[in-house]
């Protein structure tokens, strides 16, 4: 049996995801296709000795999509890489060249231009090609759309970088026919470094686009692909795509859950913790539900299918987080706005200026000199360094207080959000369970019952087991063996210890054993109202013990909130958790308001109504938050969250400290005022230099040649740059988010 995984276009929906994995499984020969709609691959096991790749191939192209070969998304994004490389090489070699000469360095020989401008500007020109070649989808975007009349930034570019690649070669055939005086119209370096840029934005912005990818492929593959169904009282193994409502099907100990479905025999826990965001597994009997993709841990369970392929919740999820990633609109960039405006006005008035300098008789090269000044002092380099050097800085700045952005644009939202949501577990609490108090109603010592219930909880692999034998290894508590050690899926524990029987479990299972627990009523009503999950033991038919479990609160959760709670932004905690422990937890660190009982649709409902009243920062970590940390307006995971919420953030936190969700606010509010002097410096300076390149002030004899409008656009982009800087001196220690900012 071999596996391919084939690149397929043409499908624009699930339907067509959905109608292709069908035609594929029902093929001779092929054991299991897996048809991706969001990644457009088919990854097919197949029997090489009845097909070939062609042959799948065919039957692909006879359902009227088309196979493109194997996939090869790792060489594609290898393929990208070494190209910016090489244009980075290519850049630097270019930029030595063209300003050597102007330093006090030494210059070497053979390419100085005064002494060997041949060599100069040929060398310049050969180094120049292969950087335009390598950037040609971004030149014919840009042409594309000057003729559809839809001018953006990549037109603004286009045009630039052009009107300098074009004058110098002019120039270079000038120098090769013998008039050296043109090596001082060459901007070969022009062209290339703007190119450059620009082509290292659009490289960073897609790699974040396949990280969204990346994360729905995860989700599919929280899911079996086979099951176990029960046919014709035989056990039978099926793919999943083959099972269908109302299908019987078993899970036994280890496994994850095929389908949507509800018990119709067994008992068992299970762990939802990637639905429901909570670390405790749920107890399942007969009439619950299960979710497929959670992990049944030590029971048998029969149940039947209610819900298959797409209408499952992890399905829906999946859906979600595809849909929300479509809708969620990029920031409008004001240079794209004003490039509509801007570019046919340049355009326009090179056009308009060549033409009247013709007309009143000044030569050709005078007038095609005042054209290309225009051009080159009208390049972007100031305009497409305003906002990128800025959210560059800040992301560097932010990755040293441990907050990595993903997505730049979450930096110019950031700075206006009205609505912080935390998921709590794993965001505000630790996501790991701790005991948070024991109540002894025997003669034992505490540690001596301790000892006891840790012994036979160490032979368990549940959370709570673990959490109460790791608090046993924090008290230095010593543990033995026990005999007779048995699991009652879904009550607890039962074993031998020193002769002493020995219940550990829930309320069901004291019952089941006619333990007495009426002493216990008022402890029990005292740990659940601060949202413990309680743990009985019964030693000899009597009750001696009830052991408190819970997650526990982030020491930064309670300093966050209250600096954000300063500053006017609303608070809101999500979780999966009952109404009592959300409250209780809510009102220990300072939230006014949660919603509690939610699974992953709710949570996304609650985050796109929020979304209404202004931005929304969601702060979450696991699976289950992926789409709401797409929907939000800024998505933002906890660094040791898992690789799905990672993926889908806009940004990451790195540890556990939660003031960081703060810096990266302040840090927003800083860029965006940045970014907007960078941009009032690039557009004042066109507005003032257009003119003078126009040749306005020749009377007074100023005028512009193409290597004066060339240093001017080098100053101008050197503002922008030292401007940006100041980002680097942001004081950490006094920050405080301006009034303004309150009030907005």
């Amino acid at each position: 049996m071999k596996k391919v995984n084939l690149k397929i276009s043409g499908m624009t929906c699930s339907a067509c995801q959905t109608s292709l994995e069908k035609k594929l499984n029902k093929e001779n020969g092929i054991y299991n296709a897996t048809v991706n709609l969001v990644m457009s691959n088919a990854i097919i096991e197949y029997d090489e000795s009845i097909l070939d790749i062609e042959k799948i191939e065919e039957i692909i192209n006879s359902t009227g999509y088309k196979s493109q070969g194997i996939y090869k998304m790792k060489e594609e994004k290898k393929k990208g890489k070494i190209s910016l490389i090489i244009m980075l090489i290519l850049t630097v070699m270019v930029m030595f060249i063209s300003m050597i000469h102007m330093t006090p360095l030494p210059l070497i020989p053979y390419i100085n231009p005064v002494e060997y401008p041949t060599n100069y500007s040929v060398i310049l020109m050969v180094l120049t090609i292969p950087i335009l070649l390598l950037s040609i989808d971004l030149i014919i975007r840009g042409i594309k759309n000057l003729f559809k009349i839809k001018p953006n930034m990549d037109s603004l570019v286009t045009i630039g970088v052009l009107s300098a690649f074009i004058y110098s070669i002019y120039s270079t055939i000038m120098v090769l026919n013998g008039d050296y005086s043109y090596v001082n119209h060459i901007y070969y370096e022009s062209a290339a470094v703007v190119i450059f840029f620009i082509k290292l934005g659009k490289y960073i912005d897609k790699e974040n686009k396949e990280k969204t990818k990346e994360s729905i492929k995860k989700l599919i593959e929280l899911t079996p692909n086979e099951a176990t169904v029960i046919i014709d009282d035989e056990e039978k193994v099926v793919n999943v795509t083959d099972i269908k409502v109302g299908d019987i099907l078993i899970a036994k100990p280890g496994e994850r859950i095929a389908v949507d479905g509800i018990v119709i025999n067994g008992y068992s826990t299970v762990n939802e913790s990637f639905i429901t965001g909570e670390g405790i597994p749920v107890d399942k009997e007969k009439d619950s539900s299960l979710i497929a993709g959670s992990i049944n841990y030590d029971g048998y369970l029969q149940y039947k299918a209610e819900k298959v392929g797409e209408d499952t919740t992890v399905s829906q999820i999946i859906k979600i987080v595809i849909e929300s990633a479509a809708s969620k609109a990029p920031i409008s960039r004001l240079v794209d706005k004003v490039s509509a405006v801007f570019i046919p006005i340049i355009l326009l008035l090179a056009i308009i200026s060549f033409s009247y300098w013709i007309y009143v008789g000044e030569s050709f090269d005078f007038a095609l000199n005042i054209f290309v000044s225009l051009l080159v002092i009208s390049c972007p380099c100031a305009l497409g360094l305003a906002t990128p050097l800025a959210m560059m800085i800040s992301t560097g700045l932010l990755a040293t207080r441990s907050v990595l952005v993903k997505n730049s644009a979450s930096l110019e939202k950031a700075s206006k959000v009205k609505t912080v949501i935390f998921d709590k577990t794993g965001t505000l609490t630790k996501g790991k369970l701790g005991v948070s108090e024991i109540i002894n109603f025997s003669d034992y010592t505490d540690d001596q019952l301790l000892g006891i219930i840790g012994s036979i909880e160490s032979k368990s692999e549940h959370p709570i087991s673990k959490a109460i034998v790791s608090y046993c290894s924090s008290q230095k508590i010593k543990l033995y063996d026990v005999t007779d050690f048995k699991v009652i899926p879904g009550y607890g524990l039962i074993a031998k210890y020193n002769n002493l029987d020995v219940i550990v479990g829930n309320k069901n299972l004291m019952h089941e054993n006619n333990i007495d627990i009426s002493v216990a009523e008022v402890s029990f009503n005292h740990l659940t109202k601060n949202g413990s999950s309680i743990l009985y033991t019964a030693i000899n038919d009597r009750l001696v013990a009830l052991i408190g479990v819970i997650d526990t609160i982030k020491d930064s959760a309670y300093e966050v909130v209250s600096k954000l709670n300063d500053e006017k932004i609303n608070v809101v905690m999500l979780t999966g958790d009952n109404e009592k422990t959300a409250k209780y937890l809510a009102e220990r660190i300072g939230i006014n308001k949660f919603y509690a009982n939610l699974l992953p649709q709710n949570k996304k409902e609650i985050v796109d109504t929020l979304k209404e009243k202004g931005p929304v920062i969601f702060v979450g970590d696991g699976i289950n938050d992926s789409p709401s940390l797409v929907s939000a307006d800024i998505g933002i995971a906890i660094g040791n969250g898992t690789d799905i919420a990672i993926e889908s953030a806009d940004a990451i936190l790195l540890g556990d400290d939660l003031n960081r969700l703060y810096d990266f606010i302040y840090v927003s509010e800083r860029t965006i005022t940045n970014i907007k002097q960078n941009l009032f410096w690039a557009f004042f300076y066109n507005i003032l230099m257009i003119p003078i390149a126009m040749g306005i002030l020749i009377d007074y004899n100023i005028i512009l040649n193409p290597m004066i409008a060339g240093i001017a656009m080098t100053i101008s982009s050197i503002t922008v740059v030292f401007n940006a800087l100041r980002l680097k001196r942001i004081n950490f220690k006094r920050k405080k988010r301006s009034k303004k900012n309150e009030e907005k």
